[in-house]
């Protein structure tokens, strides 16, 4: 490969990782053709889309596109593949563990950069599968915020003629 080809792969790289709020690093070691064809499957039904490069290529692309990535460096040997995903933080997570559960231990987790927070080692994993996306976020806050009005509502039409005639007595003891 060419300085220029690589410089080409570094820039479109660094644009990805500019394009995409979460990514996550996977050590792709082991894997055969078909193993990473089957993972790649299972991250696009995910809506995610996973990629292998060189260590040295992902650096670089990393340091063009500025932050702290010192913690993520430190994780870049072997062969290293790359989940990109625009919506959500956890849906990498997910197809990292589903993909697990008909090959045990592959692949392995480095590390992920969410909004900017980085996650580095295995151990993290499992609090990012559990980790919900924002449109998860939003729509319990709303149902949330929509229950109490619910059942004051309820309560108010379903009793009419109870309030009514409660109404009516105050009014009479009033007077």
């Amino acid at each position: 490969m060419t300085r220029e080809e690589k410089g080409q792969i570094i820039d479109a790289l660094a644009e990805k990782f500019s394009q995409h709020n979460h990514f996550y690093i996977t050590d792709a070691s082991g894997f055969s053709v078909e193993q990473i064809n089957a993972f790649r499957r299972i991250c696009f039904n995910k809506g995610v889309e996973y990629r292998v490069y060189k260590n040295t290529l992902i650096r670089k692309a990393l340091e063009k596109r500025g932050g702290n990535y010192d913690p993520i460096y430190k994780v870049l040997h072997g062969f290293s593949g790359v989940i990109f995903s625009k919506e959500s933080g956890n849906a990498p997570a997910r197809a990292i563990k589903e993909y697990r559960k008909k090959n045990e231990g592959k692949p392995a987790f480095k590390a992920a950069s969410i909004q900017t927070d980085l996650f580095i080692g295995e151990e993290n994993l499992n609090l990012l599968n559990d980790l919900k996306s924002k449109n998860e976020l939003i729509g319990e806050i709303i149902s949330m915020l929509q229950s109490p009005a619910k059942n004051v509502l309820s309560a108010l039409l379903s009793s009419k003629q109870t309030i009514a005639g409660l109404v009516k007595t105050l009014e009479g003891r009033a007077k």
